[in-house]
């Protein structure tokens, strides 16, 4: 695992290609499509997702990501708060939580080995619960702020199970220009954590090789694709304020901001980004 400039040496082993789904694992509504994506009318709903991955490797099932779990959406004023439903509105579709749709594609839930969340905001982290055999991956500092609760957007009841936590120190490889990139243990294909901390004290991207080359799924680093346009950049006015309203640490997520941008720049031909909530995004890396 490394970058153009860094690339790791070794003998050569040929697996089996990696199958990437990409799923949205919630559908959020919130007012006014126009204040919140810029685009559509001021009295519409806007369309967000949650853009989780499911990778079928050699080792299992690995998820990135999981959305709102089944239990969410059977009680989603008990266990999201009433806040974040009144705020995002989600359609609380059970079809859409990634057990179901796993299911739907013939596997069980015993399939997912691994999960590995951007972060444990509850919009990404409903899901563990419904896979509570699988192996969760994640930075030490997020999983350590998780336990503390210092952050309204972490639910405790969502790993209230008993979660299988690895968390990593930030330590690792060059990707892309990237440092302290972590490879994930036992798994033979290259699933990387990244760090993009700002959003959330441990945020991270999750970098996937795959048959077509690498992907980025940078999480909550941003919310729209405007946000990592090479060219123009800009950010919709209600996802702006979002983002200094709920960052951990504001200055650094606008630096991870100019970070990505600058890798769309040098090897967006190499490396498709996304983010976690852009429908944009998520139509276009799912056609």
């Amino acid at each position: 695992m490394a970058d153009s400039s860094n690339r790791a040496t070794g003998p050569v082993r040929t697996l089996p290609a990696m199958r990437i789904q990409h799923l949205n694992c919630g559908t959020l509504c919130p007012a006014s499509a126009r204040f919140v994506t810029g685009s559509g009318g001021l009295f519409e709903p806007a369309r967000m997702v949650c853009h989780c991955l499911l990778l079928e490797t050699s080792r299992g099932l690995v998820l990135v990501d999981t959305g709102l779990g089944t239990r969410d959406v059977q009680d989603a004023r008990g266990r999201l708060g009433q806040r974040f439903v009144r705020r995002s509105a989600p359609r609380l579709d059970p079809a859409e939580t990634a057990l179901a749709q796993v299911e739907r594609l013939g596997f069980k839930r015993e399939d997912v080995r691994h999960i590995v969340p951007t972060h444990l905001d509850l919009d990404h982290a409903g899901g563990l619960a419904d896979f509570p055999d699988a192996q969760v991956h994640l930075f030490a500092d997020e999983h350590a702020a998780a336990m503390a609760g210092t952050r309204q957007g972490y639910k405790p009841v969502q790993w209230a199970h008993g979660a299988k936590w690895n968390p990593y120190a930030v330590d690792g490889e060059r990707w892309f220009g990237f440092e302290s990139v972590r490879v994930i243990p036992g798994l033979e294909e290259e699933v990387l954590l990244v760090p993009l901390t700002g959003h959330s004290a441990g945020h991270c991207g999750v970098a996937v090789k795959g048959p077509s080359g690498w992907m980025l799924h940078a999480g909550d680093a941003y919310f729209s694709h405007h946000e990592v346009d090479p060219v123009a950049p800009r950010s919709p006015w209600g996802l702006a304020l979002f983002q200094r309203l709920f960052s951990e640490n504001n200055a650094v997520r606008l630096q991870n901001q100019e970070r990505l941008r600058g890798l769309v720049r040098a090897h967006g031909h190499e490396v498709k980004v996304f983010s976690a909530h852009c429908a944009k995004e998520f139509d276009r890396m799912r056609a």
